[in-house]
């Protein structure tokens, strides 16, 4: 049975809302994405320093952070679909004026539009998905929604890659911030109608009183995501100085990166069906002991078994999000998600974004590999409080039935 206040849709209408929800996140995350090929071009046109330059990914990703909450409180009052459409118009508003920047400051201003408008995609697409898939296929198509992102961080920068061959940046970032307008287009009018609206609450029952154990569950899952986020980053900003110990050269540090993302991209999508088949705690343990493991195992290896091993690395250090996204309808009442996906996503963000600094100055400390095995005990700490969750998963399976 579905919980209450949960719908039930038709194949066509789950179509729909996985097809919205897959290319919103693919578009945006290759929107954020695109910034780190635009910087060297921005730092020749307007003569930045790397402080500058810093800045501007910092403006973007900082404003995409700090207004999902928000996002998802204004999506409460007057639907998820507009929202999610004027956070995509928006998002290509703000290519479309970095295109027409002809200095620092409307260039500052012009990112601030665009992680304005891409706040809403993460807590928005995300309540989608859950809406229109309950039970393990909730799991399974967040985890796909999950892999969505990673298509999209390939794919947008690669079509910018092959429109500057042919165009002036400022042309290519016009053109490619126009497609967010149609996008925006296409998000308003295909996404279905039960996405997010108030009514799901009024069919939650009201006399039934929620246990201590899932009061609990969303903060827990929250505290495992936080720590799973800021051991992701934290280990790929002192992964290229490990290498380099190991003698790697500047092309096969590239090297690594990519086997690492494409572990991390398939572990997205894999873990999720894992999750759905053994469950959310048992993936969570085999995806956080692997990761402390294979990160320790790492370091004394030489250079080429370490490269075989990188692809490991990323599934274990990414197949986690997707149990975690794909928990949080599990713990959270329907009408509350898109609330609940956007204090999620801002934890998670927001750890990703600390942590290297944090991790940095350990390392200036005691150095790189103290740090990392530091790093593998700390994403240990998981295993505890994804036992803690248990109960709270089960509560709510319970109460859906």
């Amino acid at each position: 049975m579905n919980a209450p206040g949960e719908t039930t849709l038709g194949v066509s209408e789950e179509r729909r809302a996985a097809a919205v929800a897959c290319g919103a996140h693919a578009l945006h995350d290759g929107y954020t994405d695109l910034i780190y090929m635009m910087l060297p071009v921005w730092q020749a046109e307007f003569g930045l320093s790397y402080a500058a330059l810093g800045l501007m990914k910092t403006v973007f990703s900082g404003t995409l952070a700090g207004f999902q909450i928000p996002s998802g409180f204004l999506a409460e009052r007057v639907g998820a679909p507009l929202v999610l459409a004027l956070g995509t118009a928006f998002a290509g508003l703000g290519y479309c004026f970095t295109g027409l920047s002809q200095g620092i400051a409307p260039l500052v201003a012009a990112l601030f539009i665009g992680g304005l408008g891409a706040s809403a995609q993460h807590p928005l697409a995300s309540s989608v998905v859950a809406c229109a898939f309950a039970g393990p296929r909730s799991l399974k198509a967040l985890g796909t929604y999950n892999f969505a992102g990673d298509i999209g961080k390939m794919t947008v920068p690669a079509a910018a890659s092959l429109l500057l061959v042919v165009l002036p940046w400022r042309e290519a970032l016009g053109l490619l911030g126009g497609c967010g307008l149609l996008a925006a287009i296409v998000i308003f009018i295909a996404m279905p109608r039960f996405a997010g609206e108030a009514p799901a609450a009024k069919s939650e029952p009201t006399s039934r009183a929620p246990s201590r154990f899932t009061q609990f569950g969303f903060p827990l899952l929250l505290s495992v995501g936080v720590i799973d986020s800021a051991t992701r980053m934290g280990f790929l900003t002192f992964l290229p100085f490990v290498l380099k110990a190991k003698g790697a050269s500047v092309p096969t540090i590239g090297l690594a990166f990519t086997l690492v993302f494409a572990g991390g991209a398939a572990g997205k999508l894999v873990c999720a069906f894992i999750g759905a088949r053994i469950g959310a705690v048992a993936t969570v343990w085999l995806t956080e002991a692997l990761t402390a493991l294979t990160i320790v195992a790492l370091l004394p290896l030489p250079l080429d078994v370490a490269l075989l091993l990188l692809p490991i690395v990323g599934i274990a250090l990414n197949g986690t999000s997707s149990v975690l996204y794909g928990s949080v309808p599990d713990l959270v009442a329907p009408a509350k998600r898109q609330r609940a996906f956007g204090i999620f996503y801002t934890g998670t963000i927001g750890a990703g974004a600390i942590s290297p600094a944090l991790y940095g100055l350990l390392g200036d400390a005691i150095g790189v590999t103290p740090t990392l095995v530091t790093l593998a005990a700390i994403v240990l700490l998981t295993l505890p409080l994804t036992l803690m969750l248990r109960p709270a998963l089960a509560a709510r399976v319970s109460a859906a039935s």
